[in-house]
């Protein structure tokens, strides 16, 4: 089993490095602890997309810059799917090795775009500050108590400095 990371662009407003963005999002991911046996989605969506996301999912009207849908780790049911009765050919359980779902970040490129020039970075740093976050998220931090915000934050920034930002090289001359 592996450390997978399914990235895709479903838009075309800003087109996205979808293999650059995969591996910051793996990288935060073995920083955290994440190694093997895990699955994510990694998703660029235009701003309609992302406006029906959110009011489905969280009740709120528009589009907004990163939405992440951890999905729930319920123990696996030894049986067949759909109605789990017996060990039949479909088993889902397959023993103690099994891929764990841990599940989808979706980022609104258009919306990360103008929130750049709000922010004063670029557009590149919005975006990895988003995959960062969103990859947070679904490990279970959140930003609704302002300790846990300062600590997601403090985190983030963490993970930026190391497997984002490059940093300065030192002249050799004096």
């Amino acid at each position: 089993m592996s450390l997978d990371i399914y990235a895709a662009d479903e838009q075309s407003d800003h087109p996205v490095a979808v293999d650059r963005w995969s591996a910051l999002a793996r990288a935060a991911l073995v920083a955290e602890g994440i190694t093997e046996e895990t699955e994510v989605s990694l998703l660029f969506v235009d701003e309609a997309t992302i406006a029906s996301l959110n009011e489905r999912f969280l009740g709120k009207e528009g589009p907004t810059d990163v939405l992440s849908f951890p999905i729930d780790d319920e123990e696996v049911r030894s049986g067949r799917t759909p109605d789990s009765g017996g060990t039949g050919p479909v088993s889902m359980a397959e023993g103690p090795s099994r891929q764990v779902l841990l599940g989808d970040v979706v980022i609104c490129p258009s919306v990360a775009a103008r929130n750049a020039v709000d922010h004063g970075v670029t557009f590149d740093d919005e975006l990895a500050l988003l995959v960062v976050h969103g990859i947070l998220h679904l490990l279970g931090m959140d930003h609704v108590v302002d300790d846990e915000a300062e600590r997601m934050e403090r985190r983030e920034q963490e993970l930026l400095d190391r497997h984002y930002r490059t940093p300065p090289l030192l002249d050799s001359n004096p």
